[in-house]
């Protein structure tokens, strides 16, 4: 290789490596979230308790394509988007209360 050659190799360096960095600390890991996003609302089911991102919790009563019906309390469905979903609410586990709180 002639010297020319070798310092236009040398002079992009940092510029592939500056791509390469975006692509692994950025774009890598937007991809990744996007598919666990997906993959998170087309598991969604009738019965799952879920979250909306305007912060509304819900029961799934019924899924038609798009649209989810969501009761939010007795007697009350609200109608929302599938993609309106933020994430699917882990019911939290009853632990026993601490007796040491009665010493107080």
């Amino acid at each position: 290789m002639s010297e020319d050659t070798m310092a236009a190799m040398v002079s992009w360096m940092p510029i592939l490596f500056m791509v390469a960095i975006f692509y692994f600390l950025l774009y890598k890991p937007q991809q990744r979230a996007r598919k666990e996003r997906e993959n998170m609302l087309n598991r969604l089911h009738i019965g799952m308790r879920v979250v909306t991102v305007g912060g509304i919790f819900g029961v799934i009563d019924d899924i038609e394509d798009e649209i989810l019906r969501l009761r939010v309390a007795e007697n009350v469905v609200i109608e929302v988007s599938r993609n309106a979903i933020s994430a699917v609410d882990q019911p939290k586990e009853n632990k026993p209360a601490d007796d040491d709180d009665d010493d107080l």
